[in-house]
């Protein structure tokens, strides 16, 4: 695949990628010959059982893990050449991650959460409330903003953890089980925003997920199987989708 062709449209791209861990007897190859892009305004879904890989191929995606084989592209670099500096930098300008664990810092309200990791890219402070408050906003959450993590509800600190994603205005959002937690009506509000700020904003979602109900708003699914990925039919699905 050529550069030009691969930037044309393509905020991800993963080429024969391969992860192993463990050496000799013990050695485990959790993903084997992963071939995957991302679209700008795209919602890909991954499934599978736990410790299939996923959470092992995001993290490769955003430049938190180094593969053992293979390419990560962003748009047009490739990210395993990268320092560990610069690929710091790729993280903070170009990604946002919801993590399984929400990993809020405890003693920092709901509005202070976000507003954390708008300091990276250096944000003014004005900016970075007004991003903070409008991504609390969207979630549903505005009346929370000065509680604390531990004076939430797990769903509540779900939701905090996918505004403080949504804030950085990302290229790319790396969400790892973002509807754990929620009440089926909060999972399919979260989903349906996400949805919307791929269409306004370009924004590509890469989705891992038990939640059957994430199939009936992303573009893409696939699952994990023996570290491989096999292409999901949403057509069935699609016509399940809540107006």
């Amino acid at each position: 695949m050529s550069d030009t062709k691969r930037y044309e449209g393509q905020l991800v791209s993963v080429e024969d990628v391969t992860r192993s861990f463990g050496s000799g007897k013990a050695l485990v190859n959790v993903l084997q010959g992963i071939d995957l892009s991302v679209n700008a305004g795209e919602l890909v879904a991954l499934f599978g059982p736990s410790g299939s890989g996923k959470t092992t191929l995001l993290n490769l995606i955003g430049a938190l893990d180094t593969p053992s084989g293979g390419t990560v592209y962003f748009r047009d670099t490739d990210v395993n050449r990268l320092s560990e500096g610069r690929k710091a930098k790729l993280r903070r300008h170009n990604f946002g991650f919801i993590f399984q664990n929400y990993t809020l810092v405890p003693t920092y309200t709901a509005l202070e959460n976000i507003d954390l990791v708008l300091r990276l890219p250096g944000l003014h402070i004005f900016e970075r409330r007004r991003r903070a408050r409008a991504a609390l906003e969207a979630v549903g959450l505005t009346a929370w903003s000065d509680h604390l993590p531990g004076q939430l509800s797990g769903g509540q600190q779900q939701r905090i953890a996918i505004a403080r994603a949504l804030a950085l205005h990302p290229a790319v959002v790396l969400a790892d089980e973002p509807t754990s937690g929620l009440d089926t009506r909060t999972a399919h509000r979260i989903l349906r925003l996400l949805r919307s700020i791929a269409a306004a904003q370009g924004t590509a979602f890469l989705i891992v997920s038990h939640d059957l109900t994430v199939r009936t708003y992303v573009d893409r699914a696939f699952e994990l199987q023996n570290g491989q990925l096999v292409a999901q039919d949403l057509s069935s699905y699609k016509e399940q989708q809540p107006q």
